[in-house]
């Protein structure tokens, strides 16, 4: 993360998330991301075919590929993981994607670097957080590039 990126103000959608989960208790988070393992959005048909070799995210224990689409201005990120083998991961990405979806590329630039920690803090995911991690950093590289995927 640059210095430009830590000064940014964080964005509306994404303090809403954070307050959430800062809020939450342990019990409740675990609720909480098994309700946004089932809102992650299907992955279109467009992307079955293609080849996902750049959008795979390798630090992941679980097979995580996510698709940056760039319309108008703003941003909206698809992923494909097993919602059944890690609903951990499906929550974390359904909660992350409800945060910056169709939002300008600066809003997920905003991610704060804690971002991984609070929302998953106190549930024991810390063989988990190198691939969380490692999901947010590409959402952000997607964004700093934005253009390169125009629709």
């Amino acid at each position: 993360m640059t210095d430009e990126e830590a000064s940014l103000p964080v964005p509306p959608s994404i303090a809403r998330v954070l307050k959430q989960f800062r809020m939450l208790g342990r019990e409740e988070k675990m609720q909480a991301l098994l309700s946004y393992a089932k809102k992650l959005e299907p992955l279109p048909e467009r992307y079955s075919a293609i080849d996902r070799t750049n959008f795979v995210i390798p630090e992941c224990q679980t097979r995580v590929d996510i698709f940056p689409e760039y319309r108008d201005g703003q941003l909206h990120f698809f992923a494909d993981v097993n919602i059944r083998q890690s609903p951990t991961i499906a929550a974390f990405l359904s909660i992350l994607f409800t945060a910056v979806n169709d939002q300008p590329p600066s809003t997920t630039l905003a991610i704060p670097p804690d971002f991984v920690r609070i929302m998953m803090e106190n549930i024991g995911l810390g063989a988990r957080e190198s691939g969380l991690s490692a999901m947010v950093a590409r959402v952000k590289s997607y964004a700093a590039n934005a253009e390169r995927f125009a629709a």
